[in-house]
């Protein structure tokens, strides 16, 4: 049986060490990044803040309660994204198909570089892969200094201290990273049984670490249930009733059982900037932005390709820090009067003057030649962008941002049993 490495990289308060930069004596004092304009919840926390039961996402006015003279850090958005982008691309440099979670953690499958870093180290080596037959390479088990060998490539490539763990599933990877030291990964060996031995005497704010499950916690706290593997043992039927799909979810991770990974596909890295003389605001700010619209559309990157998905961020004057708005245009654009229209409204969110503007291209569209009208084109090419379409309504929505009805018992007597939507595979 093919035994999967999931590894999970994770790099320790990430958002608060970009957010605090050179300034590394903060890290050591009671601190803190400050909400994001509109919000009153407060970011990552160093250790310092922890032991005054400080948590990130506590509203700021609880925050300094228990702690008067916690320092706030303005909030480096932009900053955050461009480390992250950079850790990426730093683990994709060995050779690593990797699927980003959250800033500062990522996983990739460990099995694939195997061969390519822990060659002809162990016994469990394959000195002629090309050669073995399909079963042998399925059945080929790794050793411990080989995986070593592809913990420390990655670890010479991120240049950082990170911890690392391995496990079976995603979600076992990250609670092993959780756990890890600097330079002592965290390995669990085996398959889903062996996952779920280990999650179950772990506690249930891990499922924190995945954005559509980080309300759970809370509730499952609320009614008595502290371990996964107390919410493992529970009827799954009674979890379906109580949470939905969310609870039935997170009862999957606690079981051991995750979806495969999803690496993220690479794209090129376009982007403008734009240095302004002044601190600049209102009708300055919009003439700059239409500059650097005009500038990414000339760009020959582009190649005549649509743009659906663009960041606009901004480096401020007041307090320092920066600001980020993820863009992501109703249909794919490449017309820079539609492109001014869409972005002047998001120039309105900016809390502080701007010295610096930047656009950036996060996701390119289908070729401009490529609109044409929906009822016109043959029915091959009509699914192919009905499929297109689908797509973006997933980018901007999420996976259930597109479901299809299932027939399940169309006799029922209850309503809620006659049907049930899942989610639209494309």
């Amino acid at each position: 049986m093919r035994e999967n490495l999931i590894t999970c990289v994770l790099l320790p308060r990430f958002e608060l060490g970009c957010a605090a930069g050179t300034r590394t004596e903060l890290l050591g004092v009671p601190a803190a990044v400050a909400p994001e304009p509109g919000s009153q919840l407060i970011g990552a926390v160093s250790a310092a803040a922890e032991a005054f039961g400080i948590a990130p996402g506590m509203r700021l006015g609880e925050a300094l309660a228990r702690c008067p003279k916690l320092t706030l850090i303005p909030p480096d958005p932009a900053g955050v994204a461009d480390a992250f982008e950079r850790m990426l691309a730093a683990l994709e440099s060995i050779g690593a198909g990797v699927e980003p979670l959250t800033p500062g953690v990522a996983c990739f499958d460990a099995r694939g570089l195997l061969r390519l870093h822990a060659r002809g180290l162990g016994s469990g080596s394959d000195p002629e892969p090309d050669r073995a037959p399909d079963h042998d390479r399925r059945s080929f088990t790794p050793t411990g200094e080989e995986l070593m060998a592809v913990l420390a490539a990655a670890r010479r490539a991120l240049g950082t201290p990170a911890r690392f763990g391995v496990a079976p599933t995603r979600f076992a990877a990250l609670a092993a990273a959780t756990r890890a030291r600097a330079r002592r990964p965290l390995i669990v060996r085996g398959g889903p049984r062996e996952a779920r031995d280990f999650l179950a005497p772990m506690p249930v704010e891990l499922l924190r670490g995945d954005p559509e499950l980080a309300f759970l916690p809370d509730a499952f706290i609320r009614l008595g249930i502290s371990t996964l593997g107390e919410l493992a043992a529970l009827p799954r039927g009674a979890v379906a009733d109580r949470f939905g799909a969310h609870g039935l979810n997170a009862q999957r991770l606690a079981l051991g059982l995750d979806t495969p990974l999803r690496p993220r596909v690479g794209d090129e890295n376009i982007r403008e900037s734009l240095e302004l003389p002044d601190a600049s605001s209102g009708l300055q700010l919009e003439r700059a932005l239409g500059l650097l619209i005009d500038r990414l559309l000339a760009r020959r990157e582009r190649r005549g390709r649509t743009l659906r998905a663009v960041v606009l961020s901004a480096v401020l004057v007041e307090q320092g820090g920066t600001w980020r708005q993820r863009m992501i245009f109703r249909e794919a654009l490449s017309d820079p009067l539609r492109m001014r229209l869409a972005l002047t409204s998001r120039l309105q969110l900016m809390p502080a003057p701007a010295q610096t503007l930047i656009l950036a291209v996060e996701r390119f569209g289908p070729p401009t030649s490529d609109q044409q009208a929906l009822l016109e084109e043959p029915a091959r090419a009509r699914a192919g962008r009905l499929r297109e379409a689908i797509s973006q309504v997933r980018a901007v929505a999420g996976p259930s941002g597109a479901l299809r009805v299932l027939d399940l018992d169309p006799d029922s007597r209850f309503p809620e049993r006659r049907s049930v939507l899942a989610p639209f595979e494309v």
